[in-house]
């Protein structure tokens, strides 16, 4: 999110609606919205994507549409990356299909891409 080497970083430190990070050069308080979802809990809801959208539309420059940020993109290609399953793969791709609104259409191919070529991956190392 603020490109910092993992050991530039002092403190990291979860409130109850944000994150404090403290690195060399750089002390930011995140919010828990900024941070894209993830599997394993609970999926994400229409109030969910309301408050995500009110979001990125403040963030964003006037007149732009609003989608999520280029982190969400990166931070879903490294998980597809990291899968140890084609159905943790699934899983990930489900949660994808679900928030896919979310994304330019070109950040969203760039996602199909991705978990083509991963789940591909995936058969032939079997």
């Amino acid at each position: 999110m603020f490109n910092i080497n993992f050991e530039d970083i002092y403190v990291v430190e979860c409130w109850r609606y944000i994150v404090y990070v403290h690195a060399k050069g750089v002390s930011k308080f995140v919010s828990y919205a900024d941070f894209p979802p993830i599997v394993g809990v609970e999926p994400p809801t229409a109030a969910d994507f309301i408050k995500w959208r009110k979001r990125w539309k403040k963030q964003n420059e006037p007149g732009q549409r609003s989608k999520a940020p280029d982190l969400w993109v990166e931070f879903l290609k490294n998980e597809f990356w990291r899968s140890p399953s084609k159905t943790m793969l699934y899983t990930w791709g489900k949660l994808v299909a679900l928030i896919k609104f979310a994304f330019h259409e070109e950040r969203l191919q760039e996602l199909r891409d991705n978990y083509r070529q991963q789940s591909k991956s995936l058969v032939v190392s079997r």
